[in-house]
């Protein structure tokens, strides 16, 4: 008979998996009663002494000083996070405060306007033209640098190896991630029930396509069952976020999400720069079906916005009333894949518990399902369904002006985290272990399984949007 498991509590303040959850519910809590007005914000900049502002207006005083009260913030709750995890305090300490630096230097560059700026706010800057890539080029820049620092060196140091916890991060932005897909589900309220409900459908029918696809892909190229069902999971819902939590769920080792999100954000710079072009030539007639492709098609929150804005940029300049609504129905769609994040991390948990990693005539103890779903899963439905629970409660109207004040404060931390995260990708991926991890299998892989569902994103796209007229403003 096997020995029934007891849950070791000491993991609610030992284990990273936790850490995110609470760190992601605090920085939530915080912005709940607007307590973040003060945190930096960074925006699309010609003049660098406009480039930095806060979230709320009433510290517009701090100007780029929010920056520092930011670098001590994280540094005092992340470093007594690692304390308690029995990390080395002051190496964690010293590392965090080079990526934090180098990190925000690359973000602040990626926000200048020749580098950030889509076309439609082109006149806004007073120029006339850019590689339109939006701010979130600067987690692309992260990457690299850290790229370039871990490959370069022979050995990394011990404050950025200790510092260097790419997991941790990801999953508290995560956690954060719940509120914004909970803040514009409610705006979108407001927007066409029909882009609504195809949208949905469209994802359902997707999703069920996609994850099956890449998963044999994979499988057939020869990566084992934890390296393809995390990259059928990465390229499948969107993008990095989906690989880890879909790695944390089956037990997988650190260097399997880590190298499939450094190739997730390298094949989304291309799509970016591609797919909006091609979606301008083919879909002029079908607005909604060419945003919709965007949504579907192109990994990672950020480049599927920017995608969907470079789109109606092109798109607009010969069917005007489609201004707007390109954009809208590619974040729409991201929204709902979005929510996939958690369900799938729950499916995926359970189903490599009792079926993939379960032995022939044993049993197994709930307990062990509890210990590999992913804690920070919990803490991106805490605040989705906070955010959502709003509307209960006060007139819609004010339940999305709250909501957005709320994600106004607690995204800029969500951002952040995402950036310190490529960084932290970077420093921590080696080129020449590559090789013996079978990346070079992966990147085929997911080359494979992009163009498969490229294509077939494209048919859904049009099946579901191209009839469907262009909403009233």
């Amino acid at each position: 008979m096997a020995q029934q498991r007891k849950i070791d509590w000491s993991s609610l303040w030992k284990k990273e998996d936790w850490w995110a959850l609470w760190l992601g519910l605090f920085v939530f809590l915080l912005a709940w009663f607007l307590l973040l007005g003060w945190v930096p914000k960074t925006s699309v900049w010609i003049d660098p002494s406009k480039s930095i502002s806060t979230a709320s207006k009433e510290f517009a005083y701090l100007g780029g000083w929010s920056l520092i009260l930011l670098y001590f913030f994280t540094l005092v709750v992340l470093s007594i996070a690692a304390a308690l995890m029995k990390y080395d305090v002051k190496a964690f300490a010293v590392g965090y405060t080079v990526i934090f630096w180098l990190s925000y230097l690359m973000w602040w560059f990626s926000n200048y306007a020749y580098i950030a700026a889509t076309p439609d706010v082109w006149p806004r800057y007073g120029i006339n033209w850019s590689l339109s890539l939006t701010g979130e080029a600067g987690c692309i820049f992260a990457l690299v640098l850290g790229l370039i620092i871990g490959n370069t060196v022979r050995k990394l140091p011990k404050p950025l190896e200790v510092a260097a916890r790419p997991e941790w991060y990801i999953k508290t932005a995560i956690v954060l991630l719940g509120a914004v897909v909970g803040a514009k589900a409610l705006q979108n309220m407001t927007v066409a029930a029909e882009v609504l409900t195809r949208s949905l459908i469209a994802i359902v029918a997707a999703y069920l396509i996609y994850w099956p696809i890449s998963y044999l892909i994979s499988r057939k190229i020869g990566l084992d069952k934890q390296w393809a069902a995390t990259l059928a999971s990465g390229v499948s819902i969107c993008g990095v976020s989906a690989a880890i939590a879909t790695a944390a769920a089956i037990g997988a080792p650190a260097v399997i999400p880590g190298t499939i999100a450094s190739i997730i954000v390298i094949f989304a710079v291309i799509e970016l720069i591609i797919l909006p072009w091609v979606a301008a030539q083919i879909l002029t007639w079908a607005p909604l079906a060419a945003g919709a492709w965007m949504g579907l098609a192109v990994k990672t929150d950020g480049a599927a916005a920017a995608s969907g804005a470079v789109t109606d940029a092109l798109i607009k300049v010969k069917v005007p009333e489609a201004a707007g609504w390109v954009t809208a129905t590619a974040v729409t769609v991201k929204v709902f894949i979005d929510i996939w994040i958690g369900l799938w991390a729950f499916v995926l948990a359970l189903w490599w518990v009792t079926r993939v990693e379960r032995k022939p005539g044993e049993k197994v103890q709930a307990v062990v399902i509890w210990y590999r779903f992913p804690k920070f899963v919990i803490g991106y439905f805490v605040t989705m369904f906070a955010i959502l629970a709003l509307a209960s409660f006060i007139p819609i109207k004010d339940a999305i002006s709250l909501a957005s004040a709320v994600t106004g404060q607690s995204d800029v931390l969500r951002q952040f985290f995402f950036l310190i995260t490529f960084t932290s990708i970077g420093l921590t991926t080696n080129f020449r272990k590559f090789k013996e991890i079978g990346a070079g299998k992966a990147v085929v892989a997911y080359f494979i399984s992009l163009l498969v569902i490229i294509f077939i994103a494209l048919g859904l796209a049009v099946a579901f949007f191209a009839g469907l007229p262009l909403p009233k403003s």
